[in-house]
């Protein structure tokens, strides 16, 4: 029980020790003492502000007390819980209001284009069958018989209606994905189609039939099955363009993530910029990892600090004799970032040293924590039916066997801000429910996942800003290059046209394969 309490005071917040505290306010009481020199000079007149690096807000805790950390942090350290977890200044709430109106518009923008679209198609699916019933509220009397093929033309006209409501629902009922800056071309385009041909079609009707109140039903009849016709013939028209265009590949993208580097490659065929930029996000979140901005804090302050290393200041101005110690200093610093790769590879590979070694001690400690779960259920099937554990009473049970090993491990690699302890207990029921293997556990844990993997509160990126050159509306093309932008980070997009490929054949003669074996009739035995 206070090993399950230890766990949950350790997952519930972003930790801050006391150690390191402490030390910290030791090295900040020197750095107030360091001006002052040995000789009494004026060195205190050298002052220096350095405005704080534009990190991102999570995991800049933990990279700091992953610099100091030994092996045995849980003992001789102090965890202290908070429920901060963000900052936000006055051009945040100003950003935050902005894309608050941005959605407003955006919404009304999609709700306005849904009730056009509806408009539309139930105007279409009505107008056939005013077609066929005014004439017989209107001069009934007067129309001639409807015939043995007038009255075929009925079940042809209901069952072409009934094709063309389900390939409409296939088509365009479906729950949007995104919403786009701009509207889709060709689909504007259908729309303005369609409402121009069932105007002329009621416009022909009116004029022709209406008026003259013309006695022929079956020619009437036969003028609603035409514009079925016509109708499906457009639906047809929409899936080639909607759908079946875009299906060959003539374009390669690259997509690079602007803090990391890292890099994919896509196929696409005939878009616009804004869908090509709707499919590289869906792509983007399946197949890139997730973005982690603690990752990036030790390259950041390895860079400072190497770059503080080449300031050099004159405060005494030019007329004094420290020229020489001018150029000792010059020449340190010089060395110093000649030395620096090597103290890049020693910090890499004791890095890499720890994650091994914690991730050993992580999976030996998962392994006997699911054969103590097998050993409970082999023991639960000798108890009465209603004496069965709950896979989540099995899971608290022995999670605080594992939850120290794992801590380390997420903190080593800096993933802890991904992992929960309610989203790891909800997986490791999981697991036990499904009866999966400790490999199959570790699997979320040992290699980031995609960003589908987590919950939405830690993506980083949910709204994104499309920057282009080009009109979003217009085509792709090759060399043009668009930027998609969140908050921490942006994805470049570079497009490429896939090279016309010319494939020749040649003919290979099947006698060249043929070859005559001679035996000489002298063999040795």
């Amino acid at each position: 029980m206070s090993a399950a309490m230890d766990t949950e005071s350790t997952y519930s917040g972003y930790s801050h020790y006391s150690g390191h505290s402490k030390k910290a306010h030791r090295q900040g009481r020197d750095r107030h003492k360091s001006p002052r020199s040995k000789d009494g000079s004026r060195s205190e007149k050298s002052v220096t502000i350095q405005t704080p690096p534009a990190e991102p807000l999570l995991g800049n805790d933990a990279s700091r007390a992953e610099e100091g950390q030994d092996d045995n942090w849980g003992e001789t350290t102090t965890a202290i819980t908070g429920t901060s977890e963000h900052s936000i200044s006055q051009e945040d709430i100003a950003r935050i209001s902005k894309d608050l109106e941005d959605s407003v518009g955006l919404d009304c923008k999609r709700y306005l284009g849904l009730t056009v679209a509806a408009v539309l198609g139930l105007l279409v699916f009505l107008t056939p069958i005013a077609f066929i019933l005014l004439p017989q509220i209107l001069w009934r009397d007067d129309l001639e018989p409807c015939g043995t093929v007038c009255e075929g033309l009925f079940i042809s006209v209901a069952f072409k209606l009934l094709i063309l409501l389900i390939g409409t629902w296939a088509l365009f009922f479906r729950q949007p994905k995104a919403d786009l800056p701009r509207v889709f071309v060709f689909r504007a385009l259908l729309l303005v189609l369609i409402f121009l041909f069932v105007f002329s079609y009621w416009l022909f009707y009116g004029v022709r039939i209406l008026d003259s109140k013309d006695t022929n039903y079956q020619g009437i009849v036969q003028y609603a099955v035409s514009l079925v016709d016509a109708l499906l013939f457009i639906h047809y028209l929409a899936i080639v363009l909607l759908e079946l265009r875009q299906l060959q590949p003539m374009f390669t993208v690259k997509v690079v993530r602007s803090t990391d580097g890292e890099a994919r490659y896509y196929s696409l065929g005939h878009l616009s910029i804004q869908r090509a930029a709707l499919v590289v996000l869906e792509n983007y979140y399946r197949d890139f990892t997730v973005y982690n901005p603690a990752l990036l804090t030790a390259s950041k302050s390895r860079a400072a600090k190497h770059m503080a290393g080449l300031k050099v200041y004159n405060v005494d101005g030019p007329g004094n004799n420290a020229s020489g110690q001018s150029r000792a200093m010059i020449a340190a610093a010089a060395r110093r970032r000649d030395s620096s790769h090597n103290e890049l590879y020693y910090e890499e590979a004791d890095h890499e040293r720890r994650v091994k070694k914690r991730r050993a001690r992580l999976v030996v400690a998962v392994e006997e924590a699911f054969t103590h779960i097998k050993r409970l259920q082999a023991e639960e099937q000798q108890k009465a039916p209603g004496e069965m554990m709950d896979p989540r009473e099995a899971a608290q049970a022995i999670f605080p066997s594992m939850a120290r090993a794992l801590q380390k491990y997420l903190r080593t690699t800096r993933q802890q801000q991904y992992h929960s302890m309610e989203s790891i207990l909800q997986h490791l029921s999981f697991c036990i429910t499904n009866n999966m293997t400790p490999k199959a556990f570790l699997e979320r844990y040992l290699n980031p996942g995609p960003t589908l993997q987590y919950d939405r509160d830690r993506w980083f990126s949910k709204q994104w800003t499309l920057v282009s050159e080009e009109a979003v509306t217009s085509g792709l093309q090759d060399g043009v290059v668009f930027v998609l932008k969140c908050l921490d980070f942006s994805l470049v997009v570079n497009v490429k046209k896939i090279p016309f490929i010319k494939l020749s054949e040649e003919f290979i003669d099947p006698k060249s394969h043929k070859f005559v074996l001679r035996l000489q009739s002298e063999t040795s035995v």
